[in-house]
């Protein structure tokens, strides 16, 4: 479900500015949701998420699982909220994973800045593929966000999308769910997708 704000900073009647409407929204929300539900504020759109299934879940922890069989010296954060302000002037955004060197998120914020992170990864359900696939990869490009590594279900596809410039990345490597897909350095190693 998404709820539209306006993307330019405007006034109500009242002189009331509508991006900090939108946050108030957002925080509202983001406090009355559901244990398990994610609120995320994405290109000037509040979208509140149900919890994931049971086969969302089991891909987030054979990914993550296989990082850490890697690469031990990194943490796997699920659940952790990034500042995507690119994407919108109040990005807030929780994805399905983040791969950053341990300690990165050692604070009490609940939206981090993400310059530590290496790599964020997404896997599509019905109700969050188009975001997947648009906002947020336009703003985990535009946040310098090294690797974006989306499983995309509903295509069956492993994509890996690299080399950020501006609002886009200019690498993409896509396999077939089931083939392997090369991590480049510093992750070094073969994604086993079929394990999905």
């Amino acid at each position: 479900m998404a709820l539209t704000a306006p993307e330019r900073e405007a006034r109500t009647d009242s002189g009331e500015s509508t991006a900090s409407s939108v946050e108030e929204a957002f925080v509202a929300l983001s406090a009355a949701a559901p244990e398990g539900w994610r609120v995320e504020l994405i290109e000037g759109e509040i979208h509140v998420v149900p919890p994931a299934n049971g086969e969302h879940e089991e891909i987030v922890s054979e990914v993550t699982g296989q990082v850490r069989d890697h690469r031990k010296d990194l943490g796997r954060y699920t659940g952790v909220g990034l500042r995507i302000s690119d994407a919108s002037p109040t990005g807030k955004v929780v994805p399905d994973f983040v791969i950053a060197p341990k300690g990165s998120f050692d604070d009490s914020l609940e939206y981090h800045d993400p310059g530590a992170v290496m790599l964020v990864g997404e896997v599509t359900s019905h109700s969050t593929a188009d975001n997947d696939r648009g906002p947020k990869l336009r703003g985990y490009a535009a946040a310098g966000i090294p690797f974006y590594l989306l499983i995309d279900r509903e295509r069956n596809q492993a994509v890996l999308h690299s080399l950020p410039v501006a609002k886009r990345y200019t690498r993409k490597v896509e396999v077939d769910i089931s083939q392997p897909l090369s991590l480049p350095e510093p992750l070094g190693f073969d994604l086993d997708t079929s394990e999905f």
